[in-house]
């Protein structure tokens, strides 16, 4: 009785392969492809057009990319820095972080803050009203609704106390960022304190030398401290507001305007009871690092063009 082995399954040569990786590198418009990136299936195609091979599946394309976790499918937005003093503005904010300022211990009675403005927070009126949970069953929302108003919320966070100050107002500006700074600085310990440090960008409300001298002519223990541009990410604040997209408003579920305003004034309550102080663990030397990368890809991108 006669046997047959089964030979070896098709293998492609190692250049075929290292092709097929470089055309997976490419931005398809810059080959004349009306893409803005490759998907496998597209990627495939592409790689039977350009003759690289007769025919090849969609399983060994993806198989060869993943050697090289390449995923020409997939995107992410990134940015330089761009302003100058960019490491010496995020350093400040990092040392009052740790606790100090210009070098030198903060005391126990200076206070420091993150404020910012969370805009557009929708009152979504849902057609039908939503369902709780049920064995098997998730909450369930109606995806209909109608508008019903929207509020900016601003926000102030004590990062040493772990406390929040929130207001809302119709619209945000250097009025409503007053008012809310107002709101603070009459209550203790905030009032009697000899530096109250405000973190804050450089968002229209509260941009430039003009907002420093209008906190310090009303405020004198105020110190204003900026972040650099583009960098939010520094700024507490933004960790709360985070928090509240997901336990106050997602899914955004209300029934007027003034459920929205209630139901967050209470989270801050609510919150504060559990609170603790963010545990930041970005340091300085961390931002050297940082800047260090970023200034080897500038330098790649510019011997690149």
């Amino acid at each position: 009785m006669n046997s047959r082995v089964a030979g070896p399954p098709h293998a492609f040569p190692p250049g075929i392969i290292v092709a097929v990786k470089a055309l997976a590198c490419e931005l398809p418009h810059r080959l004349g492809k009306p893409l803005s990136r490759f998907s496998l299936s597209e990627l495939k195609r592409e790689v039977v057009g350009a003759g690289l091979v007769a025919s090849i599946s969609g399983t060994t394309v993806w198989r060869w990319l993943s050697q090289d976790a390449l995923h020409p499918w997939r995107h992410r937005t990134w940015i330089f820095p761009r302003d100058p003093a960019f490491a010496e503005k995020a350093g400040r904010i990092l040392d009052l972080y740790q606790g100090l300022w210009e070098g030198k211990p903060l005391t126990d009675t200076d206070c420091v803050l993150s404020t910012d403005e969370k805009t557009s927070i929708q009152a979504r009126l849902r057609c039908h009203r939503s369902l709780p949970p049920a064995p098997g069953r998730p909450m369930r929302v109606e995806h209909e609704y109608a508008r019903g108003g929207a509020w900016a919320y601003l926000a102030a966070w004590d990062v040493r106390r772990a406390k929040v100050f929130g207001r809302f107002e119709v619209t945000t500006g250097i009025d409503p960022f007053k008012r809310l700074v107002a709101d603070v600085m009459a209550k203790e310990p905030y009032r009697s304190a000899a530096r109250v440090f405000w973190v804050m960008d450089n968002g229209s409300s509260h941009r430039g030398q003009a907002s420093i001298a209008r906190l310090k002519k009303t405020w004198p223990t105020i110190v204003p401290v900026h972040t650099p541009v583009h960098a939010s990410w520094l700024n507490q604040i933004e960790v709360y507001f985070s928090i509240i997209q997901r336990k106050v408003l997602t899914p955004n579920d209300f029934t007027s305007l003034a459920e929205v305003e209630d139901r967050l004034l209470r989270f801050q309550s609510h919150y504060e009871q559990v609170a603790t102080p963010f545990r930041w663990t970005f340091t300085r030397q961390d931002l050297a690092n940082l800047m260090a990368r970023i200034e080897g890809k500038g330098r790649a991108l510019n011997v690149a063009a």
